[in-house]
């Protein structure tokens, strides 16, 4: 069995405290669970960038290829300068769990993490239970509540009940 590689890294200097105030906000503005998760974005942007530096030199519709791909995640990318002026918190903006605190499923970000983990959110019909996953922009009018199934002991006495106010009614 191969061994995953990490998809992140860890900052140079652990114990710096204006990168931790930042990161702090960060956690608690999008609901994060951990540092992780900010470090893992800061580790896509990353990869965004020195993908769009390697496609300066190539022709213009690879580039485009490589636009669209960004567009299509809700990035709102023109150019290879628009590619370098991301941040972490672009992609921060386009999770899950942020789309859904933002669309008004959920109160706050915490919330609608914890929805999503306990798969009470659909997106195109689908359960989807990774608050990281990156909503695409054809997807975000299709997120929506799971409907409560109610438990079939519950099911059968309304079904009584109901039969029980048709025949009064018939009476």
């Amino acid at each position: 069995m191969k061994k995953q590689q990490k998809r992140f890294e860890r900052p140079k200097k652990p114990f710096d405290s204006e990168r931790i105030k930042e990161e702090n906000k960060l956690k608690t503005k999008y609901g994060l669970k951990n540092k992780k998760e900010i470090w893992k974005s800061g580790a896509k942007v990353k990869y965004y960038r020195t993908r769009a530096k390697s496609l300066i030199t190539a022709e213009r519709e690879t580039q485009q290829k490589f636009f669209d791909k960004l567009n299509e995640i809700g990035l709102g990318v023109e150019s290879v300068a628009d590619v370098l002026a991301l941040t972490v918190e672009d992609i921060l903006k386009r999770r899950l769990s942020t789309v859904v605190a933002g669309k008004g499923l959920a109160d706050t970000a915490k919330q609608a993490r914890q929805m999503i983990t306990h798969k009470r959110i659909l997106v195109k019909g689908k359960v989807v239970n990774v608050p990281s996953y990156l909503v695409k922009v054809e997807e975000e009018d299709k997120i929506n509540l799971k409907k409560k199934v109610k438990k079939p002991k519950l099911i059968a006495e309304m079904k009584e009940e109901s039969a029980d106010k048709q025949e009064e009614k018939n009476e």
